[in-house]
């Protein structure tokens, strides 16, 4: 029996966020079984905690979609830290917590009272690639709506990677209906984990509405994406389309979720992330011998 939890990360009430299957223990887990797991839950992210291998490290986490191990996630991230913080595992030091994964070290703060904490994620610094002509073409294609020319779709890496895109308003975001099949080659062409895409809640809001899509990975939308927004959160710093220094996006609407994001960039150009985590299950995995 392995102690699992169930976390919806982005929302402070269960059901609304994006949930994250938790192991808690996943020592002498192979990378068959945690990958078989990870199938069976159907989450878009489950994730194994072991024992870190870095000494500054908290813990080592390793994150899995129902196709393929990811190096870095952000909801997994968060909900993770926080399923760890409510069990008693790990006990931040002043707030703090680093948390090791194949991307790295990711620094994690945890802030305000007990019962509406915020979990906030250091996002790894972004490498950014303006799509081709023919990438965007093919990309416009795929969501089956235009895409705004300026500034020009990207390709963003922070262990997850994105292609982030904007449309015009929320309604023409909301009623997109990709071709996922094609979307599914498109990624695996351009190495991209999905497509993130955005709209403007207003003509004078920073806020923004997010979809993300991960076909390839086994997850056709996202209900609540944190690396997807972290990708966004970087196009839009990059380009000067946020105002001030931070911003809220929300995510889900379309599949009656309601995320939200809270997104800062630090004097040094650093992005943090962050956002309500709240706990749906709590229970046990059972583990056959097949799979032990």
């Amino acid at each position: 029996m392995k102690p699992y939890t169930v976390v919806d990360a982005f929302s402070a009430l269960p059901f609304q966020g994006n949930p994250v299957g938790v192991v808690l223990d996943a020592a002498g887990l192979t990378d068959t079984t945690m990958q078989a797991m990870a199938r069976w839950t159907n989450l878009s992210e489950t994730t194994f905690v072991l024992p870190p291998r870095h000494e500054q490290a908290d813990y080592r986490l390793r994150i899995f979609t129902p196709r393929s191990e990811l190096p870095f996630a952000g909801h997994p991230t968060l909900g993770t830290a926080h399923a760890l913080v409510e069990a008693g595992l790990i006990k931040p030091e002043s707030g703090k917590i680093i948390q090791e994964c194949q991307q790295g070290l990711i620094n994690i703060t945890v802030e305000g009272p007990v019962d509406s904490q915020i979990y906030t994620l250091e996002l790894p610094r972004p490498s950014s690639t303006t799509l081709t002509s023919h990438e965007r073409m093919e990309l416009e294609a795929i969501l089956g709506a235009p895409i705004l020319p300026n500034p020009l779709p990207a390709r963003l890496d922070v262990g997850a990677v994105w292609a982030v895109a904007q449309v015009a308003d929320v309604a023409a975001l909301l009623n997109m209906q990709p071709d996922f099949q094609r979307m599914q080659l498109f990624a695996q062409q351009l190495g991209l984990t999905g497509v993130s895409v955005f709209a403007n809640h207003g003509s004078n809001s920073a806020n923004v509405e997010v979809r993300s899509f991960a076909p390839s990975c086994g997850v056709v939308e996202d209900p609540v994406c944190g690396s997807g927004n972290g990708c966004v959160a970087a196009f839009r710093f990059q380009h000067g389309l946020v105002p001030a220094n931070h911003y809220e996006a929300t995510q889900g609407q379309k599949l009656g979720r309601s995320g939200r994001l809270f997104l800062h960039m630090t004097p040094s150009g650093a992005i943090r992330l962050g956002g309500h985590c709240t706990t749906s299950l709590k229970g046990h995995l059972a583990m056959p011998s097949n799979l032990a």
